[in-house]
């Protein structure tokens, strides 16, 4: 019964240890995802420019240019 004792001892300070780094690594977490949700926002605002300049570029070809 002795080592049954010592594995159930080690899955409670694992628990324990779990709940208390959880505390700790939730601000990176929540950085991780907002700096995640940054990088989207850049990809999208740039590929919005760049479907403007197309666009731009598209309108202002004149119709006898060749495509």
């Amino acid at each position: 019964m002795k080592p049954v004792l010592g594995v159930a001892a080690t899955g409670v300070l694992a628990l324990l240890f779990w709940k208390i780094a959880v505390v700790f690594l939730l601000p990176f977490l929540g950085i991780a995802i907002g700096l995640a949700f940054l990088a989207v926002k850049v990809i999208v605002i740039g590929a919005m420019i760049a479907f403007a300049i197309w666009v731009a570029r598209r309108w202002s070809r004149s119709e006898g240019t060749p495509a």
